[in-house]
């Protein structure tokens, strides 16, 4: 994910990014699929898609952090 699309990411809130991941692990489940029935022709596709779930992850645990600190529930 390139750096521009990170800090967007890091603009939106809990819920819009566990939203956000939802759709991501939609798309990696769909991509797995592909690969198994063998649709699926480029295999970088699944890293990146891993990787970026991964990012997603790692803002929202950031985030929640960032609110436990500061009290904010």
């Amino acid at each position: 994910m390139p750096k521009k699309e990170l800090d967007s990411l890091r603009e939106l809130t809990v819920k819009e990014l566990q939203q956000k991941a939802r759709d991501v692990k939609s798309e990696l489940f769909n991509l797995r699929f592909a690969l198994r029935t063998g649709h699926l022709t480029d295999f970088s596709k699944i890293r990146a898609m891993r990787r970026s779930y991964a990012q997603i992850q790692t803002i929202i645990c950031e985030k929640r952090l960032a609110e436990g600190e500061h009290g904010a529930a």
